[in-house]
């Protein structure tokens, strides 16, 4: 019974993920200030934890924080999640990530992404084309929480640094493959 109920907790999730990665929604003035409120918290409770992003912040000339990301998968996943660019802790936009797979895969997460835009070069990068997709772009590296991440950044060599945490829920493989950010334009 436990096992059929985290299947359909799995596909619940799956096509919730789903549904919402094909209708982005514009965020209105009072959602963009909630939003950028979640954001500036989740970045506060990262740096408070993650010395390495505390370090990274220093350098960055901006931050683009989703402080929530939906993540789903039964064989064919997705994850979504709105977020805000802080350039000198203040909101200058507001972006959608939205990603897709599929393969071995269930279950469902929330968690939270930061990322450090290094260069002036990859921040004009992100603001003129209105976003990216993962692997075109800047160059990206994930820092993940094992020891062997703290060699990655020892050395600031890299256009943007993404750190994925505050997970919920059981789904492996948090990284930016097949992800795309967009930004959200008001109407």
């Amino acid at each position: 019974m436990k096992t059929m109920r985290r299947h359909f907790l799995g596909f619940t999730l799956a096509a919730a993920a789903a549904a919402t990665i094909g209708s982005v929604g514009v965020a209105h003035a009072d959602a963009r200030e909630q939003l950028a409120a979640d954001g500036a918290r989740a970045l506060h409770k990262l740096e408070a934890t993650d010395h390495r992003a505390r370090r990274l912040a220093h350098g960055a000339r901006a931050i683009l924080v989703f402080p929530s990301v939906l993540k789903a998968g039964l064989v064919f996943g997705g994850e979504t999640g709105n977020g805000v660019l802080l350039v000198n802790g203040h909101p200058e936009g507001y972006y959608n990530l939205t990603g897709g797979s599929w393969g071995l895969q269930i279950g469902g997460q929330d968690f939270s992404y930061a990322l450090y835009f290094m260069t002036d070069s990859a921040l004009d990068y992100l603001r003129k084309s209105d976003g990216f997709s993962a692997g075109t772009g800047p160059s990206i590296v994930v820092v993940n929480k094992g020891a062997g991440a703290e060699a990655d950044i020892t050395t600031v060599t890299h256009d943007v640094y993404a750190f994925p945490f505050s997970e919920k829920g059981l789904m492996a493989d948090l990284t930016l493959q097949g992800t795309k950010i967009t930004r959200i334009h008001p109407k």
